[in-house]
């Protein structure tokens, strides 16, 4: 395809080509050299490659000579051709524009990626005309008095000036008075200045250069007025500038002077209704357009689907490419020979549609309602129509989930990633094990942490970190429910996985040890720790000597209790309370109170639940006497009895045959407003009848409700299962698994 641009100058033009690439866009420098005739300048452009031809030659000779530059190697040409140019025959479709000023010549710049000026002769961007601000010769400006480039010369307009000075008229007379001695310039000027003024959103402007049009159009009696090309620009400054209700008007103006669209007309229109929300009427335009026997560009098709993306239509949107798509390979798009590269324009169309269908699931998931089933199913309607998301698409996607309801989706997107490609991004696997947290799907996240182990990327310390901090409330988890099995498996889990666990780790297995009173388990788990080489504190001696109580272990308590200040480790309340408890079983009260002593020498408040402890020794041992004397010295103390002391004093003195002093503490109690079991109200009265004693039972009220009794110990995994997420194709515990080993090297 060749265009041909006619023009009277006195400039003799020789432009060469550079390609930007790195802006895919075609770049023509032209050196321009002056001679005093008048002459004929004819520019060809090629449409494939990146040449221009640019011949000249003396007015008395038909002679015509260039250079084609731009392509493999340069070329001569020869032409002879009458000369008989004027202003008139210049030809609407210039094809290039020129933008930037350069030093010695002009910088042309030709917007490759815009289809519709190829397709209509559009001038898009065009900012000035006939190389504006080429130079004259010294002798010429000279004669004119003109040294630093004025707007016009000899017909030379320098658009760029003259849309400076248009765009601070205000009225249509000030237009004229700016324009009064240029005369009739072409359209193309006006077409181009309209342009600039869109891309500065100046509608104002725009309308009085179109109001003066219209006068000139009346003065001329038709013969000089706004085009389609100048509609179009219109329309474009309404788009741009956002001043849509100028946009009827337009159209009716456009209906009186009998102009009839084009596919750029149209293209402008679904733009604007876009803009504007009514996204309908856009898709309806499209429609307009095969009803009025004119083939969309790409620029159709791509509003269209700009169209579904404002509606967050994905399905629409899907739908319509894969529609568009079987009219493509059945050759009923691109048939007529438009002058468009179909193959380029329909891999352009579909990475545009699988971005929209990405922006939409997007949205959806951002959204305050839950769409996560939405996205997961138009994800496999990607799939089948063909179009699945790239990795990067699907990455991102992940990094939209954030909610604990997208546990499922970022999900999805992570299996989907490993199964189709062979890296993924640390930060996603990262972003998904933190989701899977939140989520509380601790287990799913521990699976992508071994993935990163087995198949990569290597974990680095957020990934360490995340992943410890699950094994941390699993482990809190354990131990607050007294699940001490799972404990120690997770325990063995990190010393597999590379994870070395820490004294926070360390302590809550023992202490879920302790209240699962799995003595033996928390006496191995406390050697483990050590061999690993974590210093015990305060927290794991406290613990192991509390599983050692409990199972009656008092010898073995006794060496921890003096290897722990043999260390150094200083005993806190609740260590000192363990031991109390402990002498009291052994009935050695000379150390109950020597522990009793030595807690008020360090500073360290016995509070009610030391003396708790000791009663509640005495009551499991048989001592109701000891257990009654230690209840007064708590009194003493001003120390206030809480609802465990009396129902534990209650139980020793009903077992030890004193009905009448368990009933009198029972409604002491009553009488402080403490609420004691049912538990303490069959003691005294089973007591009471099996001793033959005589009680009120109306003052001791109505019998209290049975107490849901709180399971520690958990005899079942079923709970943490669930709390875990844990696969139920788990392996039942094996006792061997304390003792765990280490097997696998550390990564």
């Amino acid at each position: 395809m060749i265009t041909t641009w006619p023009f009277k100058v006195n400039h003799w033009v020789v432009p060469f080509g550079v390609t930007d690439l790195s802006r895919r866009r075609r770049v023509k420098l032209g050196f321009v050299f002056s001679f005093s005739h008048s002459a004929k300048v004819s520019v060809f452009q090629c449409s494939r490659g990146y040449g221009t031809v640019v011949f000249s030659g003396h007015p008395k000779l038909d002679l015509r000579c260039g250079f084609l530059l731009g392509c493999s190697e340069p070329k001569f040409g020869v032409i002879l051709k009458p000369n008989k140019s004027h202003v008139g025959d210049l030809a609407p479709p210039l094809g290039w524009t020129l933008e930037e000023e350069g030093v010695g010549g002009e910088l042309v710049e030709e917007n490759t990626d815009s289809n519709d000026a190829s397709v209509n002769g559009e001038l898009e961007s065009v900012k000035s005309l006939n190389l504006d601000h080429v130079q004259d010769s010294d002798r010429e400006r000279k004669m004119r008095g003109d040294h630093n480039g004025k707007e016009e010369c000899d017909g030379k307009v320098d658009v760029r000036a003259l849309a400076l000075r248009l765009q601070t008229a205000k009225t249509v007379e000030d237009v004229e008075e700016i324009l009064k001695d240029k005369g009739d310039l072409p359209l193309q000027v006006f077409s181009t200045i309209i342009s600039g003024f869109g891309k500065e959103k100046r509608m104002d402007s725009a309308l009085i250069l179109f109001d003066w049009m219209k006068k000139r159009k009346v003065e001329t009696n038709g013969s000089y007025g706004p085009n389609l090309f100048i509609y179009n620009g219109l329309l474009g400054v309404v788009k741009q500038s956002g001043q849509f209700a100028e946009m009827e008007a337009i159209l009716n103006e456009m209906a009186e002077d009998g102009i009839t669209y084009n596919v750029v007309t149209y293209n402008t229109l679904m733009a604007i209704y876009v803009e504007k929300g009514e996204c309908d009427k856009a898709l309806n335009v499209l429609e307009e357009i095969h009803r009025n026997g004119l083939t969309p560009s790409p620029v159709s098709y791509s509003q269209a689907l700009l169209a579904y993306r404002r509606m967050e239509d994905g399905n629409g949107a899907l739908n319509f490419f894969v529609e568009f798509r079987e009219k493509y390979r059945r050759s009923e798009i691109g048939k007529d020979g438009d002058g468009e590269d179909w193959e380029k324009e329909f891999m352009k169309l579909e990475k545009f549609t699988i971005h929209v269908c990405y922006q939409v699931m997007r949205c959806w998931l951002i959204s305050r309602e839950n769409l996560s089933n939405n996205v997961l199913k138009f994800l496999v309607d990607m799939d089948n129509a063909g179009i699945p998301l790239t990795r990067a698409d699907l990455e991102r996607l992940a990094w939209a989930c954030t909610r604990e309801d997208h546990y499922v989706v970022v999900k999805g997107l992570y299996v989907r990633i490993r199964e189709r490609y062979d890296k993924i991004s640390l930060s996603v696997c990262n972003h998904v094990i933190w989701l899977m947290g939140k989520a509380k799907k601790w287990w799913a996240a521990l699976e992508v942490y071994e993935d990163l182990l087995d198949k990569g990327p290597k974990p680095n310390n957020l990934s360490y970190e995340l992943i410890v901090s699950h094994f941390n409330f699993l482990l809190s988890a354990a131990k607050r429910k007294g699940i001490w099995r799972w404990g120690v498996r997770l325990l063995n889990k990190m010393e597999d996985k590379g994870l070395k666990p820490g004294s926070k780790e360390w302590n809550a297995v023992l202490v879920a040890c302790s209240k699962a009173s799995e003595s033996t388990a928390a006496v191995q788990i406390f050697k483990r720790m050590v061999e690993n080489g974590e210093k015990p504190t305060i927290i794991s001696y406290g613990a192991l000597l509390s599983a050692l109580e409990k199972g009656k272990l008092y010898d073995d308590a006794l060496r921890v209790w003096n290897h722990m200040l043999k260390v150094g480790v200083e005993p806190n309340a609740y260590a000192y309370t363990i031991m109390a408890s402990i002498y009291t079983a052994q009935g050695n009260f000379s150390r109950v109170d020597a522990v009793i002593q030595e807690m008020v020498t360090l500073g360290i408040e016995v509070t009610v639940v030391t003396y708790n402890a000791i009663i509640t020794g005495c009551a499991r041992n048989g001592m109701s006497s000891e257990a009654y004397e230690w209840f007064h010295r708590l009194k003493v103390q001003n120390i206030s009895p809480n609802e465990i002391t009396y129902e534990m004093l209650i139980e020793a003195l009903a077992n030890d045959g004193k009905p009448r002093l368990a009933y009198q503490l029972y409604t002491r109690a009553k009488n402080e407003g403490l609420t004691l079991s049912s538990k303490a109200y069959d003691a005294v009265v089973q007591s009471s009848q099996a001793n033959g004693a005589t009680i009120e039972l109306g003052l001791l009220g109505p019998r209290p409700a049975d107490k849901k009794k709180k399971v520690q110990i958990r005899k079942t995994l079923t709970e943490f299962y669930n709390l875990a997420g844990v696969p139920r194709r788990s392996k039942p515990f094996d006792r061997s698994e304390i003792c765990h080993s280490q097997t696998q090297e550390s990564p």
